[in-house]
């Protein structure tokens, strides 16, 4: 089998070559990308791209289709009324938590499910305790491994806000949170807070959120959860 006469540089240089070939971008195209790439993290919609660009909609259509074969940009769905359908971005950004509504959010709608579980994890958490910091209540959070993202201090600082709200719990000192105190008829209930299943199950270390063996699918867990 006969070889090239061609080096190895030339060869890689035609390589090179053919990939910015298949790289590039019509003058729309680019007038577009730079449009969606100038908005960083807060992405843009189709409307707004069509007034920045003064391009008829079926170009922009058009361009929309090709940027994202090429993996140029991504779609991003928000919580807010013009991010309903979608926004553009670049997919070298991750969309800001102004956008996307942060971590209890998916798809731009509040993951309900998640969040009650969270909670009612929490206020077991504080009631052992009596009174419980942010950083041991997240750190009980990502032990039972309940949820598929790691929660961040901000994230768990929003949720124990709102259970201020709700009147579950209260504020004890600058980091600390302890349950409020609502009567007999009001109290939580004790017995069954202190019988999440996680802490004594004999499989903890093989579940996970996405595994057979799942918060997701413990039918002990489930009944836990309907106290």
């Amino acid at each position: 089998m006969s070889r090239s006469s061609e080096g190895p540089s030339v060869l890689k240089h035609k390589r090179q070559d053919y990939g910015s070939q298949a790289d590039t971008l019509t003058e729309h195209e680019r007038r577009i990308y730079d449009a969606i790439r100038s908005t960083k993290d807060m992405g843009i919609n189709k409307q707004a791209i069509k007034r920045e660009t003064n391009l008829t909609i079926v170009l922009v259509n058009k361009s929309l289709k090709t940027l994202v074969d090429k993996k140029k940009i991504k779609v991003v769905k928000g919580i807010s009324s013009n991010a309903r359908w979608g926004l553009y971005m670049a997919v070298e950004f991750e969309a800001s938590d102004e956008i996307t509504g942060g971590t209890w959010y998916e798809d731009g709608n509040l993951d309900v499910e998640s969040v009650n579980v969270v909670k009612k994890l929490c206020v077991m958490f504080i009631n052992k305790h009596e009174v419980a910091t942010l950083k041991e209540i997240l750190a009980e959070v990502e032990r039972t491994r309940i949820l598929n993202d790691k929660l961040a201090p901000k994230d768990m600082k929003e949720l124990l806000q709102a259970l201020v709200l709700d009147n579950k719990v209260m504020k004890a000192g600058a980091d600390g949170y302890k349950c409020c105190k609502r009567g007999t008829s009001g109290e939580p209930k004790l017995a069954a807070m202190a019988s999440i299943p996680c802490g004594v199950c004999p499989r903890i270390n093989q579940c996970t959120p996405d595994g057979v063996i799942s918060p997701g699918t413990c039918e002990h867990f489930k009944k836990w959860l309907d106290f």
